[in-house]
């Protein structure tokens, strides 16, 4: 017989039901919508981006679910462990990162703003059917409008993919009708978005940052692109 589990959902308060094979698939995944609320967030983000959750200060625990710099790591430390732990890297800038469970499968992005080692912004969100690419351009994409058109500041993301898309090789798709010679440019609309938003801002360097380096405001936006997989921020 086949087990189950059962769960409230965070958007529609309705109780829902996951068998434990599903569960199984991804470990420490603790799901917050049901099966409906699911696929009115996925056609959302379809249309528009992923939900987003925003606060000042050190960031407010998003009711959305979603995974940040690769799949997602056994350890998961909370923000404020991360506090406590590490002290490398830059002080000041944008921090970004996306992760998901699977791939496809639930994930979330994070994004930091600090100024000589202070939370000036945060902002995480999540997404219940995606992948590691599109949580790391929703981080960028959010980290950049942290950033005033006119103000210079290093944004940080451990994604090489994420850093060439956007200074190497967008400009050439966007002159070329958003083509590639080898095919169709994948998450078009939010490779549009990030590049429009670093356009925007001519002053910002978008830079790569080793992931799990000690760097404590990478860690910081991990933890951020994790949460969806914690009961705490």
């Amino acid at each position: 017989m086949t087990t189950s589990s059962s769960f409230t959902c965070e958007r529609c308060s309705r109780a829902f039901k996951l068998s434990a094979e599903t569960l199984a698939r991804y470990p420490g995944w603790v799901p917050k919508l049901c099966s409906d609320c699911r696929s009115a967030t996925k056609g959302a983000s379809t249309r528009g981006g992923t939900r987003s959750s925003a606060s000042r200060g050190s960031g407010a625990r998003s009711s959305s679910s979603g995974g940040g710099g690769g799949s997602t790591r056994g350890v998961l430390h909370t923000t404020a462990q991360v506090l406590e732990r590490y002290s490398g890297g830059p002080q000041t800038g944008v921090f970004t990162d996306g992760s998901c469970s699977g791939n496809p499968g639930p994930g979330g992005w994070g994004a930091v703003r600090v100024l000589d080692g202070e939370v000036v912004d945060a902002r995480h969100g999540d997404d219940p059917d995606t992948t590691n690419n599109r949580m790391e351009l929703v981080a960028i994409a959010q980290g950049i409008e942290m950033i005033g058109p006119g103000e210079t500041l290093d944004v940080y993301t451990d994604s090489r993919l994420v850093v060439q898309t956007l200074t190497q090789w967008a400009a050439g798709w966007e002159r070329r009708g958003w083509k590639r010679s080898t095919g169709e440019v994948q998450n078009l609309e939010l490779v549009q978005r990030a590049f429009s938003l670093a356009k925007s801002r001519p002053h910002v360097r978008i830079q790569w940052i080793r992931a799990h380096d000690g760097s404590k405001w990478n860690e910081y936006a991990d933890a951020l692109a994790t949460a969806y997989l914690r009961t705490t921020l």
